[in-house]
């Protein structure tokens, strides 16, 4: 899941069957980068490698050192780890310029799906005005720099500019729901006229990347907390989504390009500035109203969700429309982000999120489930 919440905070940020994206899209398949090989089945035991422990986060606060005289800055430059999600995130400061250093976890991208997700950041920036990060490239022009780290493959680097703001308060989740629909739509917008370079290359959002053997964050099964009483709960909750989801279909009107952890904590609100939207690095291929359930992550019991959603789907629809046959397919898009969390939860043990919540949010997904299954809203 996404990388960092709030430029300054540390926090966890957070997918079948038949569904596929548009076909002229590259898919960027293989498998993600994890530790401790199971023994029950392709993903059993397996953890993100920022999770494995071992003195890895070390490990990769050396990268982050290594990479610094890349960008011309001094090796012994101020450097704070803000976020280990994905990948660990750093703040650099040096002779007072802040910059934002994101090491990537190993194996989950590709550098072509990386300089993938650059691409788009610029053209959102040049093309619909959504105020992006800026990269920026090593001394020798690289966006995309790859650096070594001893006792594991290299790792791949970026540096972004560090961008003012904070995060929405939450005393005004409801209102700013509204903007976050807007931005959310203003995206779409462009994803679907956007002429994307012919190298682009980014993985999918969906069933099988939920589902599948190899499902991206691993499997639901294998959460926290999921016992045998809570696996035939949720087993039933993912035969309804693999059953909803393939008769809604990924038609080019549902289906492309998107953010995929497009989040309140995903926006920077700054007085001079405006609002900036980062952390694109699960940005992919995928329902468009996928973006809506991961706008929920982790708060979907609030008592606010359902003005939430009004509230996003109002500002949606003041850029694009949404017909009413997809608003009624929202809360399959909620739950199936959900079922998702409970796999990364059970696969990023590094993130302070997934310890926070931990078998908490497994029981939770099951009252949520049977909500959904029985239409008890």
């Amino acid at each position: 899941m996404g990388d960092l919440d709030r430029q300054g905070s540390p926090h966890g940020s957070a997918g079948e069957g038949p569904a596929r994206g548009p076909g002229h899209a590259r898919d960027q398949r293989g498998r993600d980068g994890w530790a401790a090989p199971g023994t029950a089945g392709p993903w059993q035991g397996r953890l993100h490698d920022l999770s494995a422990g071992g003195g890895v986060l070390a490990r990769v606060a050396g990268v982050a050192r290594r990479a610094l005289p890349r960008y011309g800055l001094s090796p012994e430059a101020d450097l704070s780890l803000l976020s280990v999600s994905e990948n660990a995130v750093f703040l650099v400061e040096d002779s007072g310029r802040r910059s934002v250093l994101r090491v990537h976890r190993l194996g989950y991208h590709s550098r072509e799906a990386i300089a993938s997700e650059l691409a788009w950041l610029d053209a959102l920036r040049a093309e619909a005005g959504i105020r992006t990060p800026e990269v920026i490239p090593a001394r020798d022009g690289s966006r995309v720099i790859t650096v070594a780290d001893p006792g594991a493959q290299p790792r791949h680097c970026v540096m972004f500019e560090f961008l003012p703001g904070t995060e929405p308060r939450e005393d005004r989740l409801v209102e700013r729901f509204e903007q976050l629909g807007a931005i959310t739509a203003r995206m779409h917008r462009h994803a679907r006229e956007w002429a994307r370079p012919p190298s682009f290359t980014r993985f999918h959002w969906d069933l099988d990347a939920a589902f599948g053997p190899e499902a991206r964050w691993g499997r639901w099964q294998d959460g926290v907390g999921v016992d045998r009483e809570a696996r035939a709960v949720l087993a039933r909750l993912e035969a309804e989504l693999r059953r909803r989801l393939a008769r809604y279909g990924t038609g080019p009107d549902r289906y492309g390009l998107i953010h995929a952890d497009l989040r309140l904590a995903n926006l920077l609100v700054d007085d001079a500035t405006g609002i900036s939207v980062i952390d694109f690095d699960d940005c992919g291929f995928g329902w468009y109203l996928y973006d809506l359930g991961a706008a929920l992550s982790f708060i979907e019991h609030h008592p606010d969700v359902p003005l939430m959603v009004d509230s996003w789907l109002r500002g949606y629809r003041s850029v694009l429309d949404l017909p009413k046959e997809d608003e009624d397919e929202v809360w399959t898009f909620i739950l199936f982000r959900r079922l998702l969390l409970v796999a990364w939860i059970g696969t990023h043990s590094a993130a302070d999120i997934a310890r926070e919540l931990g078998a908490g949010y497994t029981e939770g997904s099951c009252e949520l489930a049977e909500r959904y299954l029985t239409g008890s809203w």
